[in-house]
């Protein structure tokens, strides 16, 4: 296991080497002139000359990609160039507020889509499988902005069950009075795919040789159920749930701008309004880290979840 996990994280830094140079590549041939950006309107060639000077442009390529890498290697992007605010302190600000939402969607979704999964798997071919199917289908077929504007109007407008917009400094405060509704919403959208998707390998699973084999020494349905079928097929249920993890913080970027939430979503879209690129470059380095570290996690998990894999 541990020579493992040295391996998988020495695998880890030819793809951040990659991820690394598609960053400085598209900031640099397709971003724009970081300097006409900077300069305004109002420009005039020494203004541009100046603040190309200051952001390092007039060195070569091979120099600022290096002074990227040193960037990502420290975990020191500079400053905003829109606020001056150090870009470290606006993640370490911004993180935990997404993460308040982002990690409740997460593992519920997991837990009402996997015990779902089991049952309408458990009632396979039956009026209530073909019925949550439907409504899995037709759930995926509405965008995430009309659950918003009804689940606005309806649940904050009209009921006046939560507030339709708004965060405080209080965790307590957040968890039960303002994240319950941005989650709800995200949840509607998210359960539906992970059903019928975790649906599919439950039910792959039933079809084995094992299956019938523990239910000819008399298991019962239960045990067959979630001892065996569920255990095996939570492996690709971890993998799928390592890949929604860049999904959910894309769902953010919505949420959080409709319910004026001081997150990471809201931040980075108010960094590509105002080309801010070491906001930018930064938030989408931090996010392919925690994919891949994710991934790891999850591959470390396959040999608890089945004996048989073997970690080489």
């Amino acid at each position: 296991m541990g020579r493992y996990f040295i391996r998988r994280l020495w695998q880890t830094i030819p793809t951040l080497a990659g991820v690394i140079l598609l960053v400085f590549i598209l900031f640099n041939l397709f971003g724009g002139d970081p300097a006409a950006i900077l300069a305004g309107k109002i420009v005039s060639p020494e203004r541009i000359a100046t603040i190309r000077e200051q952001l390092g442009l007039n060195e070569p390529l091979w120099v600022q990609l290096w002074i990227f890498v040193k960037q990502v290697m420290t975990f020191d992007f500079g400053d905003s160039w829109s606020t001056g605010e150090s870009v470290a302190d606006i993640i370490s600000q911004k993180a935990p507020v997404s993460l308040t939402i982002m990690v409740q969607v997460w593992l519920l979704d997991a837990i009402v889509s996997i015990s779902l999964a089991v049952a309408v798997a458990y009632r396979r071919g039956s009026l209530t499988d073909r019925a949550v199917m439907g409504i899995c289908t037709a759930a995926m077929s509405i965008s995430l902005l009309l659950y918003v504007v009804i689940g606005q109007y309806v649940l904050g407008y009209t009921l006046d069950l939560f507030p339709v917009l708004g965060w405080s400094d209080s965790l307590w405060t957040n968890l039960t009075t303002y994240a319950p509704l941005p989650v709800f919403l995200l949840l509607l959208v998210s359960i539906a795919p992970s059903l019928r998707l975790y649906r599919t390998f439950i039910v792959e699973e039933t079809t084995h040789d094992y299956v019938r084999t523990a239910r000819a020494k008399g298991a019962s349905e239960n045990r067959v159920m979630f001892v065996h079928v569920l255990r095996n097929a939570l492996i690709p249920i971890m993998t799928n749930m390592a890949m929604q993890l860049p999904g959910l913080f894309v769902g953010s970027f919505v949420i959080e701008s409709v319910f004026s939430i001081p997150g990471l979503g809201k931040e980075i879209v108010a960094a590509v309004l105002r080309s801010d690129f070491p906001v930018i470059k930064a938030i989408t380095i931090y996010l392919a880290i925690l994919t891949m570290l994710v991934n790891l996690l999850v591959d470390l998990l396959y040999s608890w979840l089945d004996p048989r894999v073997q970690l080489k």
